[in-house]
């Protein structure tokens, strides 16, 4: 894979509105199967009960294994066909990290995992999904 491919990757995401509007202290990298999501938790994810809410949990880990799966596919966007996540603790301080890997590609279906991570290290939570190939090509989105 070429690094330029990463790099546009990166810049793709890092510039989506969700991301500089909603989610703007997030940070990724991209490389060969793999891809790591962080982010600063802000009291604006949190749920009544003062910790993130769940949707925060599914973006971090659906966002890293998607963009390790697109790590390896150059000419069209992957889409998310199913991701199932496991919540294992709460988390209301810190920043958390995302790390998405392919466990499995063929030419129509690849499925990744991801875990997510606080700042010591523990596991919060993991996912997994599986994604196939859209017809939408990669450079028809501005950024890419």
């Amino acid at each position: 894979m070429h690094k330029n491919h990463f790099e546009r990757l990166q810049q793709m995401y890092l510039k989506a509105n969700v991301n500089t509007h909603i989610f703007d202290t997030t940070e990724c990298k991209i490389e060969d199967q793999k891809a790591t999501i962080s982010l600063q938790i802000s009291e604006k994810y949190f749920h009544a009960l003062g910790a993130i809410h769940g949707s925060v949990y599914f973006k971090l880990l659906d966002d890293a294994a998607f963009f390790a799966v697109n790590s390896i596919v150059q000419d069209v966007f992957v889409l998310t066909t199913n991701f199932n996540i496991n919540i294992i603790r709460p988390v209301n301080s810190g920043k958390i990290t995302a790390v998405g890997k392919v466990k499995f590609a063929s030419r129509s279906l690849f499925i990744a995992e991801s875990s997510l991570f606080n700042e010591a290290g523990k596991e919060l939570a993991f996912g997994t999904g599986h994604f196939a190939k859209s017809k939408i090509e990669l450079s028809t989105k501005i950024g890419y």
